[in-house]
Formats: structure tokens, C-alpha cells, sequence
């Protein structure tokens, strides 16, 4: 009777545990199968049946590795032989953290990653292996983010394309196997021409929209083996794998013309781009990424240089680019002309034309700088480095700070009729400067000096190239009481569609039409129509390079309001703080210098 009560009690607490083992494999989240030493089926949980698709009596007794783990990825027979899961009752060597394809029921598939543990029981000698307990779970959806996260690491948000850190690192691979494989590589540097246009009228939704179409154009002319990517702003890299120079050449031209054929729509208003780029063939002398990429860089600056929408081949003697480097060394100069003082600032009569004009003294402010040895040099020899590498800000406010505090601060009590009026130009990047407007003010009032003695020159290109920022300028000092004029207008196609919104009180009529007004009916009329719309508008009209008696007759005679120029004055150094003032008649105390 007691062996009996021992039997049932024994066989109560096998099916408490059997029924705790059930639930427990049940409400496991992760899919678990068992397997004989056969590979057949010998238990299967709910998770494993609704992540497979079968049911229960399609699993049990079934031979597991035919039905869901029977094809590699690309379609090819995955021998059970050579199976891991295998392992666990053939060599009783468990299996841990595997990934591979199972395959659903209806012929889907899915990658899991399992596990496989040797099911052990005791024997009469030793213990023996009697199969396998397989657990495991779906990794699709941690794969996915996974690529995701590698994706967005080395792609641009923008565009899809590689990114600058992906671009590099895939740049020095070329260059360790240029040294290997002595194949032929080139890097383009591409820089769209009239990006900002398109970002300043349209804004930036816009902008991206155009970035996003023209990735598009330039990807249809690259080869397969190819990398386009975005290296930051509008600027575009190209890594073009085994390409002869001849090849790369061609390339970079379809690059160009792509561009240069695309017309971007926006809201009914077409705008056309273009694309300078710089070519560098790879060889093994050149030693590092940041090296091929400053070459690439210059060469796109070249053809830039050279009028934009153009390839320049990178040469180590290429002349433009030894002008660079001369650039380059302009830096330190400027910076220690900055420190040291070694501005100097010249003046240009802008002297009215008959009645026309109104007859306060008015100049153009110059800038000149003085070399190591006492000699002036002219602004040309180093305002383009300037620009180049972002120091004209600071010559900028330099200026401004020197008229306003020394020249314009002498006259600020003169009556109305006699105050001067100083015209500084305004470089594009001071423009953007949104700090320029407060700095001005701050500077006036300190010295108690008007607004209206300040005019500051706004170049046509600069300003289209920068229009909300131009208008946003404008606006914010002309209601202090500061003048505005609009230089060499005329010089762009679109000039009279940026017109109205800029609210300039003088217009500077481009000297190349001037120059050949005594001679070309054609650049004649056109200027007469520049002088006619301002007038409409309100506008004062000034000639520049006025350089001849025929000329300013001319222009006296289209009703041109002012005149700037040689036949009327040569630019003259500003009078020191303590000198006497210029006339009221605007054209200095030199008999020679009046018209």
C-alpha cells in the first residue's frame, strides 16, 4: 500500500512538473522546439508555430531541418550535415547565438537568431544525448535599425548620398590602393555656382528641393562603380574608380553639362544653375586624404575663378594655383595690416551733373594698404585673398569705424547743405554679417554723427547673391537715416526683376557701359533705360568711370544725376583728423580736380 501512495505521489508531482514546464514553454516569448537524435520534432511552443506559420501536428514528428532551415539566403540547398543544430545531438556540443535564415511555412523567411543545448538523460552507464532543445527569435526588426543607424553614419540626410566622412574614408582606401594596384583614380570637387540665389528668394525648402533634383542629374552620368557624395552645403564630391584621365575628363564635362542643361522650377519662377568643378587625377604621390581634397578644392576654386560653369584639371604648377598660394600668403599680411594699422583710406569725388543731382559733398570712400616698405598697394592686389579666405569682415568694420570716427566726426555739425555723405563698399560677407546693422548704429551714436553721411555701396551680384539678407540690411539702416546705393548695376540679366526690392537711393550705372558711351549706340541706350526706370523709381542715377569730356557731356545729356570718374577727379588719400575740410562744393580745393 505505502509503494502504491510512493507510485501516485511520484507520478503527481511528474505531471505538476510536466504541466509547470508546459506553461512555462508556452508563455515564453521566443520561439522553442525540441528534436530527436533524427532531427524529428518532439515538442513545439506557440511563439515558434505563429513565427513559422504551421500548426502543431504539421511540426510534430516532422523532420525539422526540410521544412524551415533548408535554403541559404540566395536560394542554394543548406545540407542538414552541415547544420549547427545538428551538433547539439550528434556531437552533443551546444550552439549560441547564430544567425540565420528560417523559412515560414507559405515560403517566406526571416533571419533568427538561436540557440541549440544537447538534451542529456542518465543512462545505465553514462549519461547519453537524446536530442535538442532549439530556442529562438526573430532579428529582423533589430537587423533593420541596425543598417539604419549604419546607413544614416554614411549617408546624407538630404539626399541619400554618401557622406563627407563616408566619402573620406572611402577616399583613403583608393589611396593605399593606387600604391597596391597602380590603377587610375580621379576626384572631382563640385560646387554649385547659383545655389544661394535659389535659397535667398525661395528659401530653404526650396533649396533642398533643388539639392534632392539636381543629386538626381548628376547620379545619371556616373558609372555603376561610382561614388557621388554630398560633402556638405552644395558641394559634391565624385570618386572615380579605374578611370584614365581621358575618361575623367569626359566625366566631369557630362557632369557639368547636366548641370548647366537643368532648370529649376519653383512656384512658376525658372532659375538655372551651373557647376564648377576641380579634377584631380590620384597617384601615389599624393600622401594623404586632406592633401587630394585641398588640391580637389583649389582646382574647383580655379574654375570658379575662371567664370564658373567649368572643369579645371589640377596641375602642381598650374598658375592659377600658384596665385592661390600667393593668396594664401596674403593672409598673414592682411591680419598683421589689421593689427599694425596699415590701412589707408582714399577718396573719389561722385559730383553732381547740372541741376540733376543733389549738391551735398559726396564721395566714395577707397581702401589702399601700405606694404612692409612705406609703397601703397592697390586694392586689387589683395581684396581677393581677402574674400577668399573671410577677412574682409574685419576690413569692413574697420573702414567703417575709421570714417565714422575720424572723418565723419569733424562735419557733423556742418548745415544740411555741406554735410558730406562717405560711401563705403560693403563686401558680400559683411552683408551677412547679422551683427553689421547694430555695430553701425552703436558707432553713430557713440560719435553723434548722422546717419545720412554714411551711403553704403551694395554691389548688384552681391546683392542678388544675398537678397533677403541685402533687403533685411537695407531696411534696418535706412531707418536710422543711412543712404544706400546699388553698384555696378547693369551687370546682371535679371538687374531690373531685383530692382524694386531694394529700397537704394543711388543706382551706379556699371562702367562698361560708360566706358564706350561716346561710341556705341547700343550700350548708349541701355544706359539711358537704367537712367529712365531709376528716375521712375525715385532712384539718383551715378555713372562711373566717367573718364572723358565727350563722356560726361554725354551723360548730362541722358539726365544722369552724377558722375564718378578720372575727367573729374583722381582718388585723392582722406584728409587727416586735424585737416581742413573739403569745399562745399564736393570737389575738393584743387582747381584741378573740378570738371
Amino acid at each position: 500500500m505505502k509503494e502504491i501512495d510512493e507510485r501516485r505521489q511520484a507520478e503527481q508531482t511528474l505531471r505538476q512538473s510536466e504541466a509547470r514546464f508546459r506553461l512555462l514553454l508556452e508563455s515564453a516569448g521566443e520561439g522553442i522546439y525540441g528534436l530527436d537524435t533524427e532531427g524529428r520534432c518532439t515538442f513545439v511552443n506557440e511563439a515558434a508555430l505563429t513565427m513559422l506559420g504551421y500548426a502543431r501536428d504539421e511540426l510534430l514528428g516532422r523532420e525539422t531541418h526540410s521544412l524551415i532551415h533548408h535554403s541559404h539566403a540566395d536560394g542554394s540547398a543548406y545540407p542538414a550535415q552541415e547544420c549547427p543544430i545538428y551538433d547539439a545531438f550528434h556531437k552533443g556540443q551546444p550552439t549560441h547565438g547564430l544567425v540565420e535564415l528560417l523559412w515560414r511555412k507559405d515560403g517566406s523567411s526571416f533571419p533568427a537568431e538561436y540557440s541549440a543545448q544537447p538534451l542529456r538523460e542518465a543512462g545505465q552507464e553514462a549519461e547519453r544525448v537524446s536530442g535538442a532543445v532549439v530556442v529562438f527569435h526573430d532579428v529582423a526588426e533589430s537587423q533593420a535599425l541596425r543598417h539604419l543607424l549604419s546607413y544614416q553614419a554614411t549617408h546624407d540626410a538630404l539626399t541619400g548620398l554618401v557622406n563627407r566622412q563616408e566619402f573620406e574614408r572611402q577616399l583613403e582606401r583608393m589611396l593605399i590602393e593606387i600604391r597596391g594596384d597602380g590603377e587610375a583614380y580621379a576626384l572631382l570637387y563640385l560646387d554649385l555656382d547659383r545655389f544661394k540665389v535659389v535659397n535667398d528668394t525661395c528659401g530653404h525648402t526650396a533649396g533642398d528641393q533643388l539639392l534632392r533634383q539636381i543629386t538626381a542629374r548628376l547620379h545619371e552620368r556616373l558609372r555603376g562603380r561610382d561614388t557621388l557624395a554630398r560633402l556638405g552645403g552644395d558641394e559634391f564630391g565624385v570618386l572615380l574608380e579605374h578611370c584614365p584621365l581621358d575618361q575623367a575628363l569626359r566625366i566631369a564635362t557630362e557632369l557639368r553639362d547636366a548641370a548647366q542643361d537643368y532648370r529649376f522650377v519653383w512656384e512658376g519662377k525658372p532659375f538655372s544653375v551651373s557647376v564648377s568643378i576641380g579634377l584631380v587625377p590620384l597617384s601615389a604621390t599624393i600622401g594623404s586624404v586632406s592633401a587630394a581634397l585641398a588640391a580637389a578644392d583649389a582646382a574647383c576654386y580655379a574654375a570658379k575663378e575662371q567664370g564658373r560653369n567649368r572643369v579645371h584639371l589640377y596641375q602642381p604648377d598650374d598658375a592659377l594655383l600658384t596665385q592661390q598660394h600667393t593668396q594664401m600668403q596674403w593672409v598673414s599680411r592682411l591680419t598683421h595690416a589689421l593689427d599694425t594699422n596699415r590701412f589707408r583710406l582714399y577718396q573719389q569725388v561722385i559730383a553732381p551733373l547740372g541741376q540733376h543731382g543733389q549738391g551735398r559733398p559726396h564721395h566714395e570712400v577707397l581702401l589702399r594698404l601700405l606694404d612692409e616698405e612705406g609703397r601703397v598697394v592697390e586694392p586689387m592686389a589683395f581684396v581677393p585673398a581677402a574674400e577668399r579666405y573671410n577677412l574682409m569682415p574685419a576690413i569692413d568694420r574697420w573702414v567703417v569705424r575709421e570714417v565714422i570716427s575720424h572723418h565723419a566726426v569733424q562735419q557733423r555739425h556742418a548745415p544740411l547743405a555741406e554735410r558730406p555723405i562717405f560711401a563705403v563698399n560693403l563686401s558680400g560677407s559683411s552683408l551677412a554679417d547679422e551683427r553689421l546693422a547694430e555695430f553701425v548704429c552703436g558707432l553713430l551714436a557713440e560719435h553723434g554723427v548722422p546717419a545720412d553721411m554714411l551711403c553704403f555701396e551694395i554691389s548688384e551680384t552681391t546683392a542678388i547673391a544675398n537678397l533677403s539678407r541685402a533687403i533685411e540690411f537695407i531696411r534696418a539702416l535706412k531707418r536710422e537715416g543711412c543712404l544706400f546705393a546699388l553698384d555696378n548695376f547693369g551687370s546682371s540679366m535679371s538687374s531690373f526683376a531685383y530692382l524694386k526690392q531694394l529700397p537704394v537711393d543711388f543706382l551706379k550705372i556699371d562702367g562698361s557701359f560708360i566706358r564706350t558711351l561716346a561710341e556705341d549706340s547700343l550700350t548708349r541706350a541701355m544706359a539711358d533705360a537704367i537712367n529712365r526706370v531709376a528716375h521712375v523709381m525715385a532712384i539718383e542715377t551715378v555713372a562711373e568711370c566717367a573718364e572723358s569730356a565727350p563722356i560726361l557731356a554725354l551723360l548730362k545729356e541722358l539726365g544722369v544725376d552724377h558722375a564718378q570718374g578720372y575727367a573729374l577727379a583722381r582718388p585723392q588719400p582722406l584728409p587727416e583728423a586735424d585737416a581742413p575740410a573739403p569745399s562745399a562744393d564736393g570737389y575738393g580745393r584743387n582747381p584741378a580736380h573740378r570738371p
